[in-house]
């Protein structure tokens, strides 16, 4: 008799002898060893083993035994581990040769497991490394079953130290005396090592020579010098410099290509960060979180007047804390090396700047020679080890709205792989996301896997890392898709690949529409399957008339949807340039307004004011879009927020950031006008032409933004009787828009949903596509029958 086990219930029967297969997070972090305690404990004989399902346990014993030892699976598993389901197969003969309880060799059959994320070290770990009496004092890849890397140091499944970057170390008498004794935590810990046996870090100055001396203490003296220094991590490399030197940050802004993206910052502790952003107990947690993303927090007065440059013009400040052993090696070094871990909770003025290490736009470094090359024109210094990264895999970006959660800006360390549960089990799909914000999307069975942040395609590098994580998703996984899902913009590379994929395996490949999609993933990671409506308000995306689509009101039921309403077109005068230069839309705006004559004064420091003035009068042919984000580009510029960005989404950012700065607005009236399915905006920004005070325009922007959006969403509610309304798109990483968005249509008696596992921006994107994937290939098949 077969028994499916979940959240900790099991029906025990009579048997005496069961066969388990637990699924889920169940490889390299201490699974095995837990069992075979647990086991020994209660008396219970029998073997456990890692496999491709996850792990298997044959157990043996009294029935009360049993029970007990079900029970504590749940009740007490290892801190990393994640059990999603237990299967349970009683086995009537009982095994008389079975006595004590054994761990045995890995069998690679199956194909259901999972791999970890990696994950910050540990507290057991950090008493190890600041104690000078343990042999792995100041070691910096210490590490155990409960800590360390996982997914960027694995080549295949089962999780063995054969499959990992690891099998090149082998290991000493003492670590592997650690590794083959179940009584340890770095039993079967696949990184495990020490200074005896294990990587080694290495120093080099600008002219790529290793000075005397020790590679911490180096690394400190250069940043303490204003130099800029690569640092290899756990999945790839970091620019790193002291954030309270301004000239090295502008140096790290002019080198690497970013004039004004914002940069995140490494405190020792969060007390360090005290000074520089407002916390509360929520955030805390997520920044102490073993899965130390880079956490958006609202910055002081202190900040924008002392970290001149990291994060300009915006309220808040990417802040994370220490992960590695080799982080807090640095902090150490730089509080006077003090014995013990009592110096962990004090506050330390150090103050890193910490930036993914890559060329514009280029993926991030993960390779030490690549690092050196790559980087030569950046990095004064480098700090390396030798222990590969077989997947790059950037930091996780999060922010916290009030009471409502995390939400993701960007998922990745940390987070990915962990598998998504889905409502229901359907074919495998590959689905191969948006052209910016990459992510792929493998599924399996009732999971979905999304890959870490990949970037932007318009980067060869870029191209080739989005080829090779499909090619090491399905290996890793031993998934091969029946269908591969793309967007339906013919020229992206996204969809050129998931064609020749589809070609190459002969399976279906099928278009997803872009806003489809960003609702589509909502649905799935919340698991909705009913009707919803739906706000998609973004940048661009195809839509199935040809035209650019971005402020779209829908109604979604799985595979289908339909388009109720968009936002008025607005013209792109100079095509692709315009989102890059909000006067342009600024200058659009006032065309709809019928104000052509007041776009060359309102503009006049700008040359092309005037030609752009007389392409936006009636007879001239432009492209046209319903983009939200274009609408946020128009109040920017003409608020004099910006004339041109350097960044996708810095206008939006900016104008956010003032309306935060100005605080609470209330207005008295409606600042637009609904015309059947089009929503008009105009109204909205012929009030700020007339608004000289930027911060209280940016934040009447805003409120009545919200206060539009909630009367056409009300609308369809009513004539369509769905009280449901999923937003989604990259502008609701707008937190005032968000927060906002939700309250009022709560009082309206209508459900927002809003993205909470996935970013709600192009990087969920992948998800969606799968989704939709897996419905049409089951609605054709229905069709078929």
């Amino acid at each position: 008799m077969q028994v499916l086990t979940q959240n900790g219930t099991t029906k025990i029967t009579s048997a005496a002898r069961q066969r388990l297969t637990v699924y889920g997070i169940v490889q390299g972090v201490g699974f095995r060893p837990f069992v075979y305690r647990l086991a020994q404990s209660l008396a219970l004989s029998g073997w456990v083993r890692n496999d491709g399902n996850g792990v298997t346990v044959d157990i043996q014993g009294p029935a009360s035994a049993l029970a007990e030892f079900h029970f504590q699976l749940h009740a007490s598993a290892p801190p990393l581990a994640r059990i999603d389901r237990v299967e349970t197969l009683d086995i009537v003969e009982l095994n008389r040769l079975d006595s004590g309880f054994s761990i045995l060799q890995s069998d690679a059959g199956g194909g259901q497991a999972a791999i970890g994320a990696d994950s910050a070290i540990c507290d057991a770990c950090l008493a190890e490394l600041f104690d000078p009496d343990n042999r792995r004092f100041r070691y910096p890849l210490i590490n155990c079953t409960d800590c360390g890397p996982r997914y960027t140091l694995v080549h295949r499944l089962p999780y063995d130290r054969a499959n990992t970057s690891m099998a090149a170390f082998p290991q000493c008498t003492l670590c592997l005396g650690e590794y083959t004794d179940p009584g340890t935590r770095r039993f079967h810990a696949e990184p495990n090592a020490c200074p005896t046996c294990g990587p080694q870090l290495q120093f080099l100055d600008r002219a790529a020579q290793t000075p005397c001396g020790d590679p911490i203490q180096l690394t400190l003296q250069a940043i303490t010098r204003g130099e800029i220094v690569a640092i290899k991590g756990l999945g790839g490399f970091h620019l790193v410099c002291d954030a309270k030197n301004t000239d090295a940050v502008a140096r790290l802004r002019q080198r690497k290509q970013r004039p004004d993206k914002p940069l995140a910052i490494m405190a020792a502790n969060a007390r360090s960060l005290h000074p520089w952003v407002e916390t509360n107990q929520e955030e805390i947690a997520t920044l102490e979180s073993r899965e130390r993303p880079i956490v958006l927090l609202r910055k002081t007065r202190r900040a924008n007047q002392a970290l001149i440059g990291v994060a300009p013009g915006v309220a808040w400040l990417g802040a994370m804390l220490p992960y590695t052993p080799l982080h807090y090696l640095l902090f150490h070094q730089a509080a006077g090396a003090p014995n013990g871990t009592d110096w962990l909770t004090a506050e330390h003025p150090l103050l890193l700047v910490m930036t993914s290490a890559n060329a514009r736009g280029e993926p991030l470094v993960c390779d030490n020679q690549e690092a050196l090359e790559q980087l030569a024109g950046i990095a004064d210094a480098w700090l390396l080890h030798d222990r590969a990264i077989v997947t790059r895999c950037d930091d996780s970006v999060v922010r916290h709205p009030h009471n409502q959660g995390m939400r993701f800006v960007r998922r990745a360390r940390g987070y990915t792989p962990r598998a998504l549960n889905l409502a229901r089990s359907g074919p495998p799909v590959l689905a191969l996301g948006a052209h910016f914000n990459n992510t792929l999307c493998l599924t399996r069975g009732a999971q979905a896997f999304v890959s870490q942040h990949i970037g932007d395609l318009d980067r060869v590098a870029n191209c080739q890392a989005l080829e090779a994580a499909v090619e090491h998703f399905c290996h890793l996984l031993e998934v091969r898709p029946e269908a591969v899902a793309h967007d339906l913009h013919p020229d992206f590379f996204s969809t050129r690949l998931a064609l020749q994929l589809a070609e190459r395996w002969q399976i279906p490949a099928i278009a997803v529409q872009h806003h489809h999609a960003h609702i589509a993933a909502l649905l799935a990671e919340q698991q909705i399957e009913q009707p919803v409506l739906a706000l998609a308000l973004d940048g661009v995306g195809l839509g199935t008339d040809g035209n650019a689509w971005g402020g779209e009101l829908l109604q979604v039921d799985g595979a289908k949807f339909q388009r109720l309403g968009h936002l008025r077109h607005i013209a792109l005068p100079g095509g692709d340039r315009a989102a890059r230069e909000p006067w342009r839309m600024a200058a659009a705006a006032l065309a709809l307004m019928g104000r052509h004559a007041d776009i060359a004064p309102r503009f006049a420091t700008i040359p092309a004011a005037q030609h752009i003035a007389q392409l936006l009068r009636p007879g001239h042919r432009l492209a046209l879009t319903s983009s939200m984000g274009r609408w946020f580009d128009a109040a920017a510029g003409i608020l004099g927020v910006r004339s041109q960005i350097s960044f996708e989404g810095q206008a939006a950012m900016l104008l956010e950031g003032l309306a935060e700065q100005y605080g609470e607005c209330k207005i008295e009236r409606s600042y637009h006008a609904i015309d059947g399915q089009q929503l008009n905006l105009t109204p909205l920004l012929a009030q700020l032409t007339e608004m000289t005070d930027a911060a209280h325009g940016a934040a009447l922007f805003h409120q009545a933004l919200i206060q539009a959006l909630v009367d056409w969403v009300d609308i369809a509610a009513q004539s369509s009787g769905i009280r449901m309304v999923a937003c989604g798109g990259g502008c609701f990483v707008n937190q005032r828009l968000a927060q906002g968005l939700q309250a009022e249509l709560a009082r309206r008696d209508i459900r927002v949903l809003l993205a909470r596992q996935l970013p709600s921006g192009d990087g969920g994107l992948s998800l969606g596509q799968a989704w939709v994937a897996q419905r049409s290939l089951a609605r054709d098949t229905r069709t078929l029958a």
